[in-house]
């Protein structure tokens, strides 16, 4: 299995750090892709991206994460993030989004009717959008998991894994 994490400066670090070295452990392949080739956290962490959105080749990632922060807001408008997104969520894929990950998922076009949280400023967005919101730390709905903020993150990753598990079988 091979894991994707989208992401531009003021991510969360804690979003993509927790998701990408529990993935690791669990021998998945995991890249890292963004805009640029350096991507700096909220909290200083500086990242080395593995490769660029339009780099991306979708049909090679079993699971997309999406972590929070500023990053979300800034991504979620180019059109490689969108046609990442897009064919994931088409081949039903896992995808995992958390704090204000989702609202990549609200302009990708894949909230309405579907059970979510978030980070509680972008509630109202995903209600707009179509969504059911739920204020629980993880929020699974078929393939797609949403958590609310960094200390839901053991939640969230433990429900990363079981869809990695029921996928296995």
């Amino acid at each position: 299995m091979k894991a994707l994490i989208i992401a531009t400066d003021e991510f969360e670090d804690l979003e993509l750090f927790y998701p990408y070295f529990r993935l690791k452990e669990e021998g998945i392949e995991v890249h890292i892709a963004s805009n640029k080739k350096i991507i700096v956290g909220k909290h200083g962490y500086k990242v080395k991206a593995d490769l660029l959105f339009k780099e991306v080749d979708p049909e090679k990632y079993d699971i997309l994460i999406i972590p929070g922060g500023k990053s979300p807001e800034r991504i979620r408008i180019l059109e490689d993030v969108i046609r990442i997104t897009h064919h994931l969520i088409k081949e039903k894929k896992i995808i995992a989004a958390i704090c204000h990950g989702p609202q990549i998922l609200i302009s990708a076009g894949a909230v309405k009717n579907r059970k979510m949280t978030s980070w509680k400023g972008i509630r109202d967005d995903l209600m707009a959008a179509g969504a059911e919101y739920i204020d629980r730390e993880v929020v699974v709905d078929e393939n797609i998991i949403t958590s609310r903020m960094p200390s839901d993150l053991p939640a969230f990753c433990r429900e990363i894994l079981n869809k990695i598990k029921e996928k296995k079988r």
